[in-house]
């Protein structure tokens, strides 16, 4: 039985790595390994445009839980909403980054441990190694400047990552885990320990322009969430909430091909 449930495994992340080559295939996203001094992270990239921004799209938490008190043995998302996203973008500079531990071959990343998909996802080292990725891509396409698009968990770590870098020109998330202390409190879910929460560095963020989409129907993170998180900011010149006709997964498509053009400018 043991046998037959690591095959059934491995034959469902190949599934889902084909899905992801798939869709990045379609939009003529090439696949890449990227090695950080901790993870290596799986990225799809289109580089058109030397000298010019990169818009970078990171990924949600993906099947972090099989159910709410259940982690799952894989966070590869069984559909990989933000990299959809990516492929409605027709910008000239496009990265796309899954997470510490999707995608990855785990015999060959020893760090990939349940942690890093759960109580530690929004961890010191996570946004290390997703800074230093887009530090290695960005280098690669010659690029000057980043725009940061991040999806639920990925709206977190955009934030986060955006708090420790100087060429940010815009940020924008999508139904974003912008405050995960309030919000698990709320809920009644245990805080992420070990995690950092973008809300404490919302400040740090103040002169970059910046828009948070939530869903009107989205029962996983509510509109409060990006509203509290723009409150922290700062800066009603250059950050922007916007509720958008959406779920938690679905409807996001059908919403960026109507926004996805629209960089976000302060007033």
């Amino acid at each position: 039985m043991i046998t037959i449930l690591i095959l059934s495994g491995c034959a469902g992340m190949r599934v889902r790595g084909n899905l992801a080559n798939d869709i990045a295939r379609e939009s003529n996203l090439k696949p890449i390994l990227i090695q950080t001094s901790i993870f290596k992270l799986k990225g799809y990239y289109r580089f058109n445009d030397n000298h010019s921004p990169v818009t970078v799209y990171i990924e949600g938490d993906g099947q972090a839980y099989l159910h709410r008190n259940m982690p799952s043995a894989n966070p590869t998302p069984r559909n990989p909403l933000t990299l959809h996203l990516a492929g409605i973008d027709h910008g000239e500079n496009i990265l796309y980054l899954a997470r510490p531990c999707q995608y990855v071959n785990f015999k060959s990343e020893r760090l990939c441990t349940t942690p890093y998909w759960t109580q530690k996802r929004f961890s010191r080292e996570v946004i290390i190694s997703v800074n230093e990725a887009i530090d290695k891509m960005l280098f690669k396409a010659k690029g000057e400047g980043i725009h940061l698009v991040g999806y639920s968990g990925g709206g977190a770590v955009a934030a986060l990552v955006a708090s420790i870098r100087n060429d940010v020109l815009s940020l924008r998330t999508l139904a974003g885990y912008m405050d995960h202390v309030s919000l698990n409190k709320n809920v009644g879910v245990s805080p992420l320990k070990g995690s950092l929460d973008p809300i404490k560095v919302a400040h740090k963020l103040k002169s970059i322009p910046q828009i948070h989409y939530s869903g009107k129907k989205d029962k996983v993170i509510p509109n409060w969430v990006a509203k509290n998180f723009a409150h922290a900011v700062g800066n009603n010149n250059c950050t922007f909430t916007r509720l958008t006709n959406a779920t938690h997964t679905k409807g996001w498509e059908k919403v960026w091909r109507k926004v996805w053009s629209k960089i976000p400018a302060c007033r």
